[in-house]
């Protein structure tokens, strides 16, 4: 399609290829609804007004509005494949993410965000990429990957790589570390996203004055108002874990709104399923008071524009024909969604067969000996530094006790709660396995091993005795990765993620089943936690409170280094 083209269309001089007509119009641009006739032409919209078509559609004072963009998530999380996580939210509504792919980067390096890249070609969901910042996290930890600023400036040209994703290193930004300034200053002009939880006063100003532009991560309406004052984009979550858009949403007037949007960050099967994506958020928001326009604004082109996304999040004259036909302006019932032009879902069904959807097969990514697992502890003077899990948060408590000692091991005491934990290193075959203790699974009997374990997804296991850890491992490993619930050498429930250890090739249905019985399995051993495999994969995760455990050792996080297991 040449602009010639589409100015004649346009003015009318040609035929358009749809018409959409007597609709309400959601116009994000003039902040208000009005009445229009739309036309179509070459997966864009040519103009308002009375057109020729080769298809009408009659919407019958119906709301037309831009279709919804996502400006964070991990597409990881969902546990699908690209393909699958468009089946589920296009419905939805959602016709563009913004993905940061540092899941998958941690596992597979660059490959794993061309994965993300090749998988999402042709989908009719634009999947944009923020390429990882942090990658691996920490020294403390093994990943499958490490990625410089050289690394990821051979990625900048693809046309859907929009910037530098969620700056978590911000200790390395504030003390100058030169590697991280180096893959600030490689995004150029680009977008540098942020995640700074609590950072505040003089330190924040430094963060922003480095070129960090937006935050996800904040949790208080303080926090929200301190980083808007300093130019922050802020990016208001309702994920699975974390749900912040109650407490944030009184942050957003009228005035301010241009700075302000809507992420998910992490949504998982059931929730996606059960609650829907960008669409939930912006229902929430219009039944907590939000102008139901500013609403849609902060899931269209507020996004858009931050990103820099040209005649994309909204309906104008040459901008994408991403448009949602909605039935009300309180339940935001989607009845049609058209991505570039085409009606790609309807009533909450994806229309495009399962065949025209792309697959991109990946490697085995388990790389380790399993004839060489050892979890067994020495028993140590002193008592023991216990991980306490705290139910569905994912912070811990650091506790101190006395640990059960048979033939002078330290063993698992699930009589007391007081259960073995092992990380296990899976992508360089190192032979490193953390051990440590863990309070607060209930337990009795049996063990529970994951892929899934944030941020470098080594296998991370938690057990009432070594024999049935060291089953669910192989399961783990055998299965090129996923989630087990073992008991008496037995797999009582499975799920696996051959897709680097992270993701699924089944139907979100499937997955959603399958964590649904991996939950009932854990449970029927005793398990008390409404969630454990989504408590267990935090565990690894040495930047967030208090004490964690990584396949090189026990981390207080306090102290940002690796402690003894034994002693004060």
């Amino acid at each position: 399609m040449t602009e010639n083209t589409l100015i004649a269309v346009a003015r009318g001089e040609e035929p358009a290829d749809l018409w959409l007509k007597n609709a309400q119009v959601i116009n994000v641009l003039s902040a208000e609804i009005h009445p229009a006739d739309v036309a179509i032409y070459g997966g864009r919209v040519v103009g308002f007004g009375q057109y020729e078509a080769r298809q009408t559609i009659d919407l019958e004072g119906r709301y037309l509005c831009p279709g919804f963009i996502d400006g964070h998530v991990h597409l990881e999380s969902s546990m699908v494949q690209p393909s699958e996580f468009a089946r589920a939210v296009v419905p939805h509504g959602t016709t563009a993410v913004v993905s940061d792919p540092h899941e998958i980067a941690n596992v597979l390096g660059l490959d794993g965000v061309r994965y993300v890249l090749e998988a999402s070609e042709g989908l009719p969901l634009t999947v944009y990429v923020m390429l990882p910042s942090c990658v691996p996290a920490t020294q403390m930890e093994t990943a499958g990957a490490e990625l410089s600023a050289a690394d990821l400036a051979t990625l900048l040209d693809h046309p859907r790589v929009l910037g530098l994703a969620e700056m978590m290193n911000f200790p390395g930004v504030l003390f100058r570390v030169p590697e991280v300034l180096e893959k600030i200053g490689m995004a150029g002009q680009r977008p540098v996203d942020g995640h700074a939880p609590g950072l505040s006063g003089k330190d924040l100003n430094a963060y922003v004055a480095a070129g960090v532009r937006s935050d996800h991560e904040c949790t208080t309406l303080d926090e929200a108002r301190e980083k808007l004052r300093l130019g922050m984009h802020i990016f208001i979550r309702e994920g699975t874990t974390a749900r912040n858009l109650r407490d944030l949403l009184p942050l957003v007037t009228p005035a301010n709104a241009r700075l302000c949007h809507f992420v998910t960050d992490d949504r998982h099967p059931e929730d996606l399923l059960s609650e829907g994506h960008i669409d939930d958020l912006v229902r929430k928001a219009v039944a907590q008071g939000l102008d139901p326009v500013i609403a849609v604004q902060m899931a269209s082109i507020n996004t858009a524009e931050y990103f820099r996304l040209r005649n994309v999040g909204a309906i104008a004259p040459g901008y994408r024909a991403d448009l949602l036909v909605v039935d009300d302006l309180k339940q935001f019932g989607i009845a049609q969604v058209f991505a570039a032009g085409q009606l790609v879902a309807e009533k909450g069904r994806f229309l495009p067969s399962p065949a025209e959807l792309p697959r991109v097969p990946l490697e085995n990514t388990m790389h380790l000996d399993l004839t060489a697992l050892d979890f067994t502890i020495a028993a140590d003077e002193g008592p023991a530094k216990i991980i306490g899990v705290i139910p569905e948060q994912v912070i811990t408590e650091k506790l101190s006790a006395q640990v059960l000692v048979k033939n002078g091991q330290a063993v698992a005491d699930p009589a007391h709660d007081l259960l073995k934990m092992a990380v296990v290193e899976r992508h360089l075959n190192t032979g490193n396995v953390g051990l440590g203790f863990v309070k607060g699974f209930g337990l009795r009997k049996g063990a529970i091993a994951s892929s899934v374990a944030h941020d470098s997804h080594n296998i991370v296991v938690v057990g009432a005795d070594d024999a049935d850890m060291r089953a669910a491992v192989e399961a783990v490993a055998e299965m090129r990765g996923g989630q087990v619930v073992v008991a008496d050498g037995q797999v009582k429930a499975r799920l696996p993620l051959p897709i680097a250890g992270l993701m699924s090739d089944q139907p979100l249905e499937e997955v959603r089943d399958r964590l649904e019985a991996l939950t009932a399995a854990a449970r029927e051993l005793g398990c008390v936690l409404p969630d454990p495999l989504m408590t267990m994969s935090f565990l690894a995760l040495p930047v967030i409170p208090t004490l964690k455990l990584t396949d090189k050792g026990l981390v207080d996080v306090e102290q940002f280094a690796i402690v003894p297991l034994f002693g004060q």
